[in-house]
């Protein structure tokens, strides 16, 4: 695939994801929630730039940087995200203004990372941004599936919502028609 495509791709599957997460939604702990990325990652495996040819230690290092980034920023976003459980059984998640931030400092880096690779003459293609979107999403939906699978039964989470990071749970989220 061109680089356009990749990074027309890229931001659609952003914008989709993104969206999605801030609406109150149910979770399905026996989906195969590890689909999408394992796609993004074939897609982005199968280009031939991924590794600039010229700069091979420098590219490598950016990449891993950038794969780590994503782990960090799955296992952030997971964190931030509000997961309950309501009496019917179905466990619910939605991302809060903590996810937000999350996202938005995950992007700075991004930036910050092909900036710094600009600098010392490291050609980037768009796979390696692909392959850090597909280990952040990997790592968000593992720990939302072990967390949703770690909920108390329905009556005992009778309270509410479990408690994210950054969340002040001063109101009760309801939930959205899908």
């Amino acid at each position: 695939m061109s680089g356009l495509v990749n990074a027309l791709l890229i931001v659609a599957v952003v914008v989709v994801v993104i969206v999605r997460q801030f609406r109150a939604r149910p979770i399905d702990t026996g989906r195969r929630w590890w689909l999408v990325p394992v796609i993004l990652t074939v897609v982005a495996l199968r280009e031939p730039g991924i590794l600039d040819t010229h700069h091979r230690t420098a590219s490598a290092a950016l990449l891993g940087t950038e794969l780590l980034v994503g782990l960090v920023m799955g296992a952030a976003w997971a964190w931030t995200t509000r997961v309950w459980r309501e009496a019917d059984g179905v466990v619910w998640t939605k991302s809060t203004k903590a996810s937000a931030m999350v996202w938005f400092g995950g992007i700075a880096v991004r930036v910050g990372l092909y900036a710094l690779g600009a600098v010392v003459g490291v050609h980037q293609d768009s796979a390696a941004l692909m392959l850090g979107l597909a280990v952040t999403l990997l790592v968000r939906a593992g720990i939302l599936v072990w967390r949703a699978q770690s909920l108390p039964s329905a009556a005992a989470s009778a309270s509410g919502p479990t408690r994210a990071y950054g969340d002040g749970m001063a109101r009760v989220t309801r939930k959205e028609g899908v």
